[in-house]
């Protein structure tokens, strides 16, 4: 009896043991991995931000964001390198399998803006630009790129052991342009060397009137290339009264301002690609009654076409020579290197469209936006490697866009609900190249 009942217990423990209620959980997949993770260090993402946003440096003195940045890579161990392009960071992550080499950036400048946005959090910081005393704010969000590129650090180095390949964390200055006489941003960061043997780059931007949650982007140009140009139109100093025995510059700059319009309406196929000419300063002359003998404008070209700014340049150039000719003053146009268009690598922004989708879910995702005028040094690096630029929505959900303050103005503000999208598609697209790269 007592053998029956042995193999009667025997036979009960086999089955139960053999039974779907006493499996394990599968292990969760990497991609899986970093979504959770992603999601554990939102709040110190948003903590970052807020430190970030509070201490707003210029170009090419983001000092004190250099050595909050260096500080945080250097506690998750990381290689970190610090000084590059002037006050840049970068911090190296060698993960446990074979794989390529990829750049993850943020932009970590503030600007020559004062704060209006009613947050305990706003700047009060103070710079200098152009030799005067200014105040300082995140008036373009790349405080959230900087906290966001933080948080992607912590998130990929504790699963170190499965990335593939090794990543950059590129945090940049001076993305707004340096200050005049200097050299900075994504320019010098390729001229020392950062993009050297990388395979490819990613970055961000978050957008005030984009709700929290969507992610919008498309495959080649993006954003504009940008050139500023200046005109120095030299005439005759005369007295007002007497405009006869001299040459009126201004008058002269007049003509060159309306002249102008015709080189984007009339000189250029816009229905191929959009292009904007614009004159932002006219500087001339210190009273009523004297006609100066100098006159400067300055302005910004913003092109999508490389063919249509070469066009746009040439035709600009005459229009400015002759209209000064025709009132015999001389007019000299210098058109300014600037940056060019950011271009998403068609093959690249294929390859992560599943990430989006996947990430931010189907609905979230607009995968054809419009090319925009704005510009983005970012594609100084995408001018070395296959580069993938996107935007993340920074608008509180429900929202009207209409009443959303546009970048670079006083009132500019993103909500702290847009961060945690940014994290985890940084996060994701790092894992998914590595494996769809091998």
């Amino acid at each position: 009896m007592k053998r029956i009942l042995s193999i009667a217990v025997a036979i009960f423990l086999t089955t139960a043991l053999t039974s779907t209620n006493f499996k394990t959980d599968p292990k969760p997949s990497l991609k899986e991995k970093v979504i959770e993770l992603s999601k554990t260090v939102e709040p110190k993402v948003v903590n970052w931000r807020h430190w970030v946003h509070e201490n707003a440096e210029l170009s090419n003195r983001e000092f004190k964001t250099a050595a909050y940045v260096a500080a945080h890579l250097k506690s998750l161990g990381l290689e970190v390198e610090e000084n590059v392009a002037k006050t840049g960071v970068v911090g190296i992550l060698k993960g446990g399998k074979p794989g390529p080499v990829i750049g993850l950036r943020a932009d970590m400048d503030g600007l020559p803006v004062k704060e209006r946005a009613d947050i305990p959090w706003a700047s009060k910081q103070m710079g200098e630009y152009n030799g005067e005393p200014v105040p300082v704010m995140h008036a373009c969000g790349h405080d959230t790129h900087v906290a966001i590129l933080m948080g992607v650090a912590e998130v990929l180095s504790a699963v170190k052991s499965d990335l593939k390949g090794t990543i950059k964390f590129i945090f940049q200055p001076a993305e707004e342009g340096a200050p005049p006489g200097e050299e900075g941003g994504a320019a010098l960061m390729v001229k020392e060397g950062v993009t050297e043997g990388m395979d490819a780059i990613f970055g961000l931007h978050i957008n005030s009137k984009t709700e929290a949650g969507k992610v919008r982007y498309r495959p080649a140009g993006i954003m504009a290339a940008v050139n500023s140009f200046s005109i120095k139109i030299k005439g005759i100093q005369t007295h007002g009264s007497t405009p006869w025995t001299g040459i009126d510059p201004i008058v002269t700059a007049a003509q060159i301002i309306n002249n102008a319009q015709t080189v984007v309406s009339r000189s250029l196929p816009l229905t191929k690609a959009a292009a904007v000419l614009t004159f932002g300063k006219i500087e001339g002359g210190v009273r009523s009654n004297i006609i100066p003998e100098e006159v400067e404008l300055v302005g910004t070209i913003r092109t999508l076409d490389a063919g249509m700014r070469q066009t746009l340049f040439d035709r600009f150039e005459t229009i400015v020579k002759n209209t000064g000719e025709s009132n015999g003053a001389e007019a000299i146009l210098t058109i300014n290197k600037g940056y060019p268009v950011t271009y998403n690598d068609p093959a690249l922004t294929a390859m992560m469209a599943e990430t989006f989708t996947e990430v931010a879910g189907a609905a979230n995702v607009e995968s054809s936006m419009d090319a925009i005028t704005g510009a983005e040094d970012f594609s100084f690096f995408q001018e070395q490697i296959p580069g993938l630029y996107f935007f993340i929505g920074g608008m509180k959900k429900g929202q009207d866009p209409a009443t959303a303050a546009p970048h670079h103005t006083p009132d500019f503000y993103v909500d702290d609900s847009g961060l945690l999208n940014g994290i985890k598609l940084l996060s994701r697209m790092a894992v998914d190249y590595g494996e769809k790269s091998q």
